[in-house]
């Protein structure tokens, strides 16, 4: 697929989002092109990187994260980001990739 021709259009519904939560998503886009399409290995592996921390990043600013900062002393984006961790590490050892096609 020639990415200059072709877009993939994602739509994600903004509503209930904060202003720092859509420039995340738009750097998380960014990154996820530039990391999937480099053909450098170290704009690959800081791209890589770079989304992970992006990822983290999300989650600690979800919805469920901020609301419960407020009635609850559990760590919950912490915990969630280590729960997160925990699989993808067991993943990588039984070096199972997850893959999305039929």
């Amino acid at each position: 697929m020639d990415l200059k021709k072709n877009k993939l259009a994602i739509e994600i519904p903004a509503e209930g989002l904060t202003t720092a939560q859509v420039r995340l998503l738009k750097t998380f886009q960014s990154t996820l092109i530039d990391a999937l399409t480099t053909d450098d290995e170290g704009a690959f592996f800081e791209g890589s990187a770079q989304l992970m921390r992006l990822c983290a990043s999300l989650i600690q600013q979800a919805h469920f994260t901020e609301k419960t900062k407020k009635l609850s002393s559990i760590p919950y984006a912490d915990q969630a980001l280590e729960y997160s961790l925990d699989l993808l590490q067991e993943q990588m050892i039984s070096k199972k990739v997850v893959n999305y096609d039929n």
